[in-house]
């Protein structure tokens, strides 16, 4: 019968961490790959029965999960991130494909995400499916600073049907803290690949969020909280290309005016 790995990253997570192992102590094993935290999540991690690993550095969440999935020493891995849950229903799932012997070595799972205590089922948050459930020696992590994605070495890719439970917005000061890590990180990567932006793309790039995720993905079906995660997508959007357009013009001062001089 084949056995369970379940690889996390943290950093300061203890308001999550205990839930979030608790659902999967269903798993054969538990690995946690901490970047220095300060608030406990250690001890807690260690006190639930993970197996931790501290890392002096931070190279960013694709190289850091793959730290995480190096460690994983079973043949199925569940990566999951600390502000989500398993529910009963999705773990019989989890346990039916590692169990079964099936040739499908990739499964998505289906998010769903809590922004400030309500489920957000439009704006383009739902369906959300993640790549997480997958063969050990058939997969890694890309190395993207941010918005990793699982690398699948050939094979089908399957999907659950039961969704993954994402808390990851309990306030809004919590999505603001994530959009400016994000924000940084993809304008790094992006400005080091050599991409240029301008004032009047970030200004589209909100735009346009906000359209898409308020009335083609039907955001307004969501209320008030569907109007507040679209207007915040659309800051969002905005913010990615104004740090890359920052970026751009440490290096050339006169790459874009914006508006247009006199």
């Amino acid at each position: 019968m084949s056995r369970l790995s379940i690889i996390l990253i943290t950093k300061n997570e203890a308001s999550n961490i205990e839930a979030c192992l608790r659902s999967v102590a269903f798993a054969d094993e538990i690995v946690v790959v901490d970047s220095g935290s300060t608030d406990g999540t250690v001890e807690i991690a260690r006190r639930l029965g993970a197996r931790v690993e501290i890392t002096p550095d931070w190279p960013g969440f694709g190289l850091q999960k793959n730290r995480a999935l190096a460690l994983a020493s079973h043949p199925w891995v569940l990566s999951i991130d600390a502000d989500e849950r398993v529910t009963p229903a999705l773990q019989a799932e989890i346990q039916a494909v590692v169990h079964g012997g099936g040739e499908t070595g990739a499964w998505e799972i289906p998010r769903l995400t809590q922004f400030c205590g309500q489920w957000i089922h439009h704006c383009g948050w739902t369906p959300d499916h993640v790549l997480r459930l997958f063969r050990r020696e058939a997969a890694r992590f890309s190395d993207d600073l941010v918005h990793e994605r699982v690398l699948v070495q050939g094979g089908a890719v399957g999907r659950l049907k039961t969704s993954l439970l994402h808390y990851s917005y309990p306030t809004p000061s919590h999505y603001w803290r994530k959009l400016e890590q994000y924000s940084q990180a993809w304008a790094q990567q992006r400005h080091q690949a050599g991409q240029r932006t301008s004032m009047s793309r970030a200004v589209a790039a909100g735009v346009v969020a906000f359209i898409r995720g308020y009335l083609f993905r039907l955001g307004i079906l969501d209320g008030a909280m569907g109007f507040a995660v679209c207007t915040m997508q659309a800051q969002a959007a905005f913010g990615k290309y104004f740090a890359l357009y920052c970026l751009n013009r440490k290096n050339d001062p006169s790459s874009d005016t914006f508006p247009p001089s006199a």
